[in-house]
């Protein structure tokens, strides 16, 4: 056993994690690359770099597992992958489609790996999502290594395994939403500050900076919550000089606005008469849609154009309950939090074993870095009133797999020490009973688990509290039984998430009934059930069963205001018929909003918010028809509706109102412009008409109306469509 000099702690796990690299001796010969490759460090014990490298293949395996069955995931942004495909323009601006009339609401950044993707291997479900996987992985490296450098590669191994398994990272390192680049940009900006601590190196916190700032160009001000954690820990801890530190976060802040500035400089510099508009914004500016639909309203919920906020402190609206609680509640828990109260008890105690250690103590740092990044997170989520949903979560898993593991680690390094033993006991005790409570909400999913989970985290816990004083064979048993105990659950719900497929705007992750929500997500091509209620004329009564199928809603709605209406008055279930108002959910995860909208109601086959359409072979063949003499084969209010059909068709749609159809493009004006320069050949019914509390004198609303009452109408299926050369008799 070796003793590491910096908190005169003992490691059991291997060598003293601050020893550095063993240089060659002389005349020693080099070894060969494949062999270091699989030996990894000579200090290293012979297991660790083969496990680290069997994680990271199983992890890679498990999330390719199944895959294609989501086929383009969230058709939104697979929509915008195929422009990019096809027009270096669309790539750059993150264009809805190849004709360049609205970007995503999002900066283009996530969607260039996917798009490079497929134009190197085509236009499927494997080409857009694989990279996202690939990003998992990344993840999972990034937290192994920040957690086995300073600490063992045994904890290594448990952070890296925490965030492979937790439910909502194996949903979003396979879905196509900006998540994933975010959550791996995010980890790589935390090492990087730890590695400046550790030697004081500007260019570590340069990289961190430009992670930030490449983040940015991800999900935009999301990227900057860790911000103030990260900045405070290296300004205190860092191990030069006051001056120079102050000096070394000038020069990673001038990184951040350089790799996170430069697209937002040309894009707003750019003449807004050759580019595609800022979709999501009301005044085709990005720094407005920055700072407002998705910046400072997500906090307070004021979010013009949108569908809609929450609810203050402790309230609840449409986008769930705010509160300390969230993180723990029906509609998040199951996604995120199995190890969070684990991961806070381990926290507290990693700082309070550090308390005593100098300033620049890296160990410390690391708890604050990883910690703080958690708490920071945790905290805003936990509180912002605007549009929130249970895959956002994911930002939170690579700092909780990493307060995890170095936790675990540190614990049981000292666990000859009675509060350590017991406190690395408690956080067991924690993982097992808040597993079971989670397990508790699913009653009918594999309702033994609960059971095992409970008793075998109890038992490894009392094992764990006389770990100092058991043999290290028994130790290691009790610890192993902890870990077992502690991820039976997240890795249940992440095997249950992979087996399934996941589409629409808002997936959410585990088996049926483990995320109940108001605006929950798709799971599968027609979503995951019926909300809690119907929209129109009531609010949202009832509430979702645990079953997938959601209860039945208020029967007098009378749609969505701004045009077209939703049958039934609300968003229904899968299919809804009639129009009646009854909204009985189809598929198999409770939560939130439907898949697809139903023929009936005068939709015309038309797709929800949310969910694109069910595209008839028909309805493809009557776009497909001299397609290339038009740069826009159709037009439907939403980006959800124009989606579908271009992903189908494979030919450029313009969404008009962009993704809530109440973005003021194009204008009306612009649309006859269009029209008369035959640069559109269909008008597609139905859509979203004018967003969530639109107006009839909506952009979107006014140019259906002008098209309804000027173009002849066909009818093809169940989907209507007006031909835009064509005058109606």
């Amino acid at each position: 056993m070796t003793t590491h000099q910096e908190d005169s702690r003992t490691t059991v796990w291997g060598p003293p994690p601050t020893a550095p690299p063993r240089a060659p001796e002389a005349g020693e010969p080099k070894q060969p690359a494949a062999r270091r490759l699989w030996r990894g460090r000579p200090e290293d014990p012979r297991w660790a770099r083969p496990a680290f490298l069997g994680l990271l293949a199983a992890t890679l395996l498990l999330y390719l597992c199944n895959l294609g069955a989501s086929g383009y995931a969230n058709s939104f942004y697979s929509a915008a992958v195929q422009a990019g495909s096809r027009s270096w323009k669309a790539f750059f601006f993150g264009s809805l489609d190849a004709g360049n009339a609205i970007t995503v609401d999002k900066p283009s950044a996530f969607l260039w790996p996917m798009e490079l993707s497929v134009r190197i291997f085509g236009l499927n479900s494997w080409a857009i999502l694989t990279p996202e996987v690939l990003m998992g992985v990344g993840a999972v490296a990034v937290v192994y290594a920040a957690v086995r450098r300073r600490f063992s590669p045994a904890a290594g191994l448990i952070a890296g395994a925490v965030l492979a398994l937790t439910p909502v990272s194996a949903l979003m390192f396979r879905f196509n939403n900006p998540d994933a680049m975010l959550a791996l940009l995010m980890a790589l900006a935390c090492y990087f500050v730890v590695r400046a601590v550790e030697d004081g190196r500007t260019r570590w916190l340069v990289w961190a900076g430009t992670a930030i700032g490449f983040a940015f160009l991800a999900k935009t001000l999301q990227a900057f919550l860790i911000l103030p954690p990260l900045a405070i820990v290296y300004a205190v801890c860092g191990p030069v000089r006051l001056r120079k530190r102050l000096g070394q976060l000038a020069l990673a802040t001038l990184a951040l606005v350089v790799s996170g500035g430069w697209w937002v400089a040309i894009v707003e510099l750019w003449p807004a008469s050759s580019r595609p508009y800022i979709g999501g914004s009301q005044n085709n500016s990005f720094l407005e849609l920055t700072f407002g639909y998705n910046g400072l309203g997500r906090i307070n919920g004021d979010e013009t154009g949108s569908v809609g906020g929450g609810g203050g402190a402790g309230g609840s609206g449409r986008w769930g309950a705010t509160g300390w609680d969230r993180m723990f509640n029906s509609e998040i828990g199951s996604q995120i939090s199995w190890l969070l109260p684990a991961a806070l008890i381990l926290l507290v105690a990693g700082l309070w074993a550090t308390r005593k250690l100098r300033r620049a103590s890296v160990t410390r740092a690391s708890f604050l870095v990883w910690g703080g990044s958690l708490v920071m997170t945790m905290a805003v989520f936990s509180y912002m009133a605007g549009i929130f949903h249970q895959y956002y979560t994911v930002a939170l898993a690579p700092y909780l797999a990493a307060v995890v593991g170095m936790g675990a680690g540190l614990l049981w390094d000292r666990r000859r020490e009675l509060w350590a033993s017991i406190t690395l006991a408690a956080s067991v005790v924690a993982a097992a009973a808040w597993g079971y409570a989670l397990l508790n909400r699913t009653s009918g999913y594999l309702p033994w688990l609960k059971w095992l989970v409970l008793i075998g985290g109890l038992a490894a816990a009392l094992g764990l509290v006389f770990a100092g004083r058991l043999s290290r064979r028994l130790a290691l048993g009790a610890a192993a039984v902890g870990l077992v105990a502690a991820l039976a659950g997240p890795t249940a719900y992440t095997l249950s998430t992979v087996d399934s497929a996941h589409t629409g705007s808002i997936p959410t992750a585990g088996p049926a009934g483990a995320s109940v929500m108001g605006f929950g997500g798709g799971r599968g091509p027609g979503g995951t059930g019926g909300m809690r209620g119907g929209f129109g004329g009531g609010g949202m009564p009832g509430r979702q069963g645990q079953n997938g199928q959601g209860q039945q809603g208020q029967q007098n709605g009378n749609g969505f205001p701004g045009g077209g209406t939703f049958p039934g008055g609300g968003m229904p279930g899968q299919n809804q018929q009639n129009g009646n108002g009854n909204t009985q959910g189809q598929g198999r995860n409770g939560g939130g909003f439907p898949g697809r909208m139903g023929d009936g109601g005068g939709m015309g086959g038309a797709g929800g918010l949310l969910n694109g359409a069910n595209v008839s072979a028909e309805a493809k063949k009557l776009l497909e028809q001299d397609a290339s003499e038009y740069t826009w084969v159709a037009a439907s209010i939403g980006s959800q509706n124009a989606a579908s059909y271009q992903l189908t068709t494979g030919d450029p749609v313009m969404a008009i109102g962009g993704f809530n159809g109440t973005d003021p493009s194009p204008t009306l004006a612009q649309f006859k412009k269009y029209v008369a320069e035959g640069k559109i050949h269909y008008f597609i019914a139905g859509g979203r008409m004018g967003g969530m509390g639109g107006s009839s004198s909506g952009t979107a609303s006014q140019i259906s109306s002008w098209v309804q009452s000027t173009f002849k109408k066909v009818t093809v299926g169940s989907a209507t469509f007006y031909d835009l050369t064509r005058k109606a008799s």
